[in-house]
This record gives structure tokens, sequence and C-alpha cells, in this order.
């Protein structure tokens, strides 16, 4: 195992260097529309944009890549997204900053299909969940690393842009330097949404209220802590706890799902988080340590809603349908994502900063009403045929063809 994770330790340099870069991007946009007075609502579009681009890179990247190959798409799409990154300090306007915010979404989506089709080249049954695990953690833990770079220079200048320009360029250089073997055509298929409500209802909504909602904590979260009154380094150590907060209860919610029935784990998640909502907008005027604790509890409920969504379908389906089912359930979250930001930011121009948790509030209560409502219409599914949980990185769908629970290349025998 040792020597695999040094052979794709190349590919993972790069996937952290991506995820690096898009976490202090995404915060540094934040304030910086903020300071800029675009109001929060023309922010929410701005940061929706981002899933646009994301939702219409996962449909079209797949095709590019297997026109020019895995290595040209890499290049052309980092160095897109570095000048996009640049351009941003350029141009600061509303209207452009949706524009570069949506072709920095799209950059992402191909950026991650091209490095994970390359992981999924060195998996094998034996090594899928560590490879997986160890993905996981690094994206997670490069996009909170990304929030300690804030400090670093002040908001209103430039160097924090071209920061994260560096840093995605930089992302070029292991794959581009990398031995590993160029993966086969990228196969891209995908469940119908009706066919995937009568799967699994539950799974659909919850991958779309899990967009909803922590679409618009990961593109808000620094934008809530700057009108909550956090100066630059406070906001970063907010956002980092919200993401440490969700990277630490993903496995043990995960294991617990698999102990019983998963529709329960997320009635209980979901219900939480409006309580821990309600919490926030106290704390937000409380302020001091409490802010930062239910920061952590709020990414700890709602970030692992959509791994478990995913796992309640796996226990609905069969092995050889994984890897589809999980692309249009990705599909279905960016979508919320996209939409997420925006919704959000209308509440908050109604009610202050406290209007983007009202926002997950609201999500997390249809989601929980909803899954407790199927919970008297379906019996669960049997233990014994049951999936076991494993975290699910919101990447691409190359992603699921890592999972261990499919089979090489997402597929199974007739």
């Amino acid at each position: 195992m040792r020597k695999t994770l040094i052979g794709i330790s190349a590919l993972l340099l790069s996937a952290g260097a991506i995820n690096l870069g898009l976490g202090l991007q995404a915060s540094l946009l934040g304030l910086r529309a903020n300071l800029e007075g675009f109001g929060v609502v023309v922010t929410g579009l701005i940061m929706s944009s981002y899933y646009a681009g994301f939702v219409a890179g996962s449909l079209f990247a797949p095709a590019i890549v297997n026109r020019v190959g895995h290595i040209r798409t890499f290049s052309a799409f980092a160095s897109l997204a570095s000048a996009a990154a640049l351009c941003h300090a350029v141009i600061v306007e509303p209207i452009t900053w949706m524009l570069f915010r949506a072709i920095t979404g799209l950059c992402f989506a191909a950026l991650c299909l091209v490095a994970e089709s390359w992981l999924n080249e060195r998996s094998t049954n034996l090594n899928r969940g560590v490879l997986l695990s160890t993905y996981f953690i690094v994206i997670l833990g490069a996009t909170a690393l990304g929030q300690m770079l804030l400090p670093m220079s002040p908001i209103a200048g430039y160097d924090l842009f071209v920061a994260v320009s560096v840093i995605i360029s930089l992302a070029l250089v292991p794959v581009a330097l990398t031995s590993t073997p160029t993966p086969v055509e990228i196969e891209h298929d995908r469940f119908g949404l009706k066919r995937m409500y009568t799967v699994s209802p539950v799974g659909l909504i919850g991958c779309l209220g899990a967009g909803l909602a922590s679409g618009a904590m990961w593109q808000l979260a620094a934008v809530y802590a700057g009108k909550s009154g956090l100066m630059t380094e406070q906001t970063a150590v907010f956002v980092a706890v919200m993401i440490i907060g969700g990277l630490l209860t993903q496995l043990p919610l995960g294991k617990l799902s698999d102990l019983v029935d998963r529709r329960y784990v997320i009635v209980t998640i979901s219900f939480a988080m409006v309580g821990v909502s309600v919490l926030l907008a106290g704390a937000s005027n409380l302020g001091g340590i409490w802010l930062y604790v239910f920061g952590a509890l709020s990414g700890g409920l709602v970030l692992p809603l959509y791994g478990l969504s995913i796992a309640h379908t796996y226990d609905f389906i069969e092995t050889k349908h994984f890897v589809p089912a999980s692309a249009t359930l990705l599909l279905v979250y960016g979508i919320g994502a996209t939409f997420g930001p925006f919704i959000a930011t209308v509440f908050m121009h109604f009610t202050g900063a406290v209007g983007l948790f009202i926002h997950c509030a609201v999500v997390c209560f249809g989601v929980g009403t909803f899954a407790l409502y199927r919970i008297t219409q379906r019996a669960p599914a049997l233990q014994e045929e049951a999936e076991k949980f494993k975290m699910v990185p919101r990447t691409s769908s190359m992603a699921f063809e890592l999972d261990p629970r499919s089979d090489d290349n997402g597929q199974t025998p007739e």
C-alpha cells in the first residue's frame, strides 16, 4: 500500500493544489465582493456561477478528455483557471466576475475529472478504499488550508489573486511530469432523474438538499463571517473549522448509518442542523468561541448529507449501476449548489448575515421531513444487503469509480 501511495503522490499533489487554490479563491471572492459593496444578492449570483460552470464542465469535459487526451486537457484548463483567477483582480465588476467564476467552475470540473481518472487507473479492488479515503482527506484538508492563506495579504490588494493563480498553475506540474499510464477512454453515463427518484427518492432529494445547503455554506461562509464582524484572520479560522467539522463527522455518521436505517441518520442530522442554525443566529450576536463551535457543528451536520444520500441510494441499486447513478446524483447536487448560494443571499438581504443559516435550516427541515415521510412509505434495506458507507468527494463522476463498492471501471459482470 505504501508503494501505491508513493506512486500516486504526484496526482495527490495536483489534487491538493487544485483544492488549495479553490478554497482560497472562494473565501477571497466572497470577502472582496463585500468590500467592493456588491451587495449580498449580487455576491450570491457570483458565487452560484461557480457551480453553474461546474455542472457544465461535468457534462462536457469527458468528451474533451477523450478527444485531446488527459495531459492536454489538464494543461489547457489549468491555464484557463489560472488566467480567470487573475482577471478577477484586473476587472472588478459583478457581471465579469460571474463569467470568470463560471469559467473557474468549468475548469475545476475538468481538472478533477482528469486527476481522478488517473487515480482510478492506479486503483484495484484491494486498495480502492484506502485511495478514496486518502484522496478525500487530501482535498478537504487542502481546502481548509486554503483559508489559512487569507491573512497573508490585504483582501483589497492583488497579491491573494496572484497566489491563487500561482497555486493553480503549480497543480499542472505533477500531472505533466507523472509517469503514471494515461487512462483509457472515460465512459460517461447517467441514470434518468425520473428513474433515480423511483429507485431512491430520499437519495435524490437528499443530494438536492445537500447541494442547496452545503453549496451555500461553501461559497458564503466567509461572507457570513465577515458580516458577523470577524476580521480576516478570524474569518479564515471560521471557514476552516467548518470544513474540518465536516471531515471529522463523515466517517462516524457513515458507520452509524451502516447499523441503522440511513434515513434515521439523515432525519437526525437534518433536524439537528435546524437547531444549530437557531443557535448560530444567537451566536452571531454573542461572538467569541461559540461562533466557531457552532460553525464546526454546522459543517459536521451538513457536509455528510451528500455521502449519506449516496450510500442510501446504493442500498437499492445493483453494483453495476453505482457509477452512472452517482453521476446523476452529483449532477443533482450541482444543480442544488448552483441555486443555493443565490437563495441564501436573498435570505441574507432581508435578515442579515444569519440568513445563510436560516436558508440551511429551511432546506434541512425540508429534507428531514421528506425522509421522515418516506420512512413510513418504504421498508429499510436489509442489513445483510446494504452497502457499507464510504466517504465520497463532491468533485467529478470519476471519483465514484474509486469506490470499492463498484468493480473495476464501474462495471460488474452481467
